[in-house]
């Protein structure tokens, strides 16, 4: 069992609270928001794409977890929702076919830079022309602080994500300090890259 299935299985109602992303609730307030389907990769127990669908758009997840996963379709039943959940590992997998989204959310994701880049790189050809990459993640800022991941090479800086996202347009590109309050593991005030990109 991996360390995630671990801290998903101690938190069966949630490992980081019930409450969608805030960064993710603004963005779908925008105005010029209008997508119908959406990919939340690396999603953990589905608070992101469970909100998504209540909202009435089409979702698919993915995540490694089996744990997270299997919490996640409990939760989905109980909130009256139905959301596309697929358990794979984001080193290999891609959408079926020529599959593409109107929305794709990387948030918060945790793992080394290679691994990062090859998400970044997945969510965005899994993009419709048109179509808005989000990704809100810890900074490189955040090292030495209480809080986000263990391993410095887990941090992220928004060079290293617009470097990832060819011939992209920056609808925002942002560094700073903001305060989670996210279940119990994401609280108290961090440091935080936010990108939202659209694709030509």
């Amino acid at each position: 069992m991996s360390h995630w299935d671990e801290k998903y299985g101690a938190a069966p109602d949630g490992l980081f609270g019930r409450e969608a992303n805030q960064y993710l609730r603004e963005i779908v307030a925008r105005s010029d928001f209008a997508a119908r389907s959406a990919l939340c990769l690396a999603d953990g127990d589905g608070r992101n794409s469970r909100w998504l669908a209540l909202k009435g758009i089409e979702t698919t997840a993915v995540d490694a977890s089996a744990v997270a996963t299997r919490n996640a379709l409990a939760l989905d039943e109980a909130s009256g929702v139905s959301v596309e959940r697929i358990v794979a590992d984001l080193e290999t997998w891609r959408p079926a076919g020529r599959r593409r989204y109107d929305a794709v959310l990387l948030m918060y994701f945790q793992g080394p830079t290679a691994l990062r880049r090859h998400a970044l790189r997945v969510g965005w050809d899994a993009l419709a022309p048109g179509g808005w990459l989000v990704v809100e993640a810890f900074a490189k800022a955040q090292e030495d602080r209480p809080g986000g991941p263990d391993t410095p090479d887990h941090l992220y800086d928004l060079g290293e994500i617009a470097a990832a996202l060819p011939g992209h347009r920056a609808l925002e590109s942002l560094a700073g300090r903001i305060r989670l309050d996210e279940g119990r593991r994401h609280q108290g005030e961090v440091e935080v890259v936010r990108f939202l990109a659209a694709k030509p």
